[in-house]
């Protein structure tokens, strides 16, 4: 459980960075590149590399979940936010 908290902080930073770009291709090819970069370097500062390349398998898709979660929940907060002001 603990291994996991850098991959799901990481997923959080990828989710805000991708959610701040306006353009839709932009956004996905720079969800790409950082999530395949971030959940690397999870498991890597993690010392699971060290044991096996199969941790890849699940930190880059950890990492990738997060990020797009907090995408979602990030867009929904800022319309209801809208709304309410309204």
């Amino acid at each position: 459980m603990i291994g996991e908290i850098l991959p799901i902080t990481a997923g959080v930073v990828v989710g805000l960075i991708c959610w701040r770009i306006a353009s839709v291709r932009l956004r996905t090819a720079a969800l790409v590149v950082l999530n395949v970069i971030f959940g690397t370097l999870a498991s890597a500062i993690n010392g699971e590399l060290a044991l096996t390349w199969a941790f890849l398998l699940i930190d880059i898709p950890l990492v990738f979940l997060v990020a797009v979660g907090t995408s979602i929940l990030l867009t929904r907060f800022v319309k209801a936010r809208q709304a309410v002001r309204r």
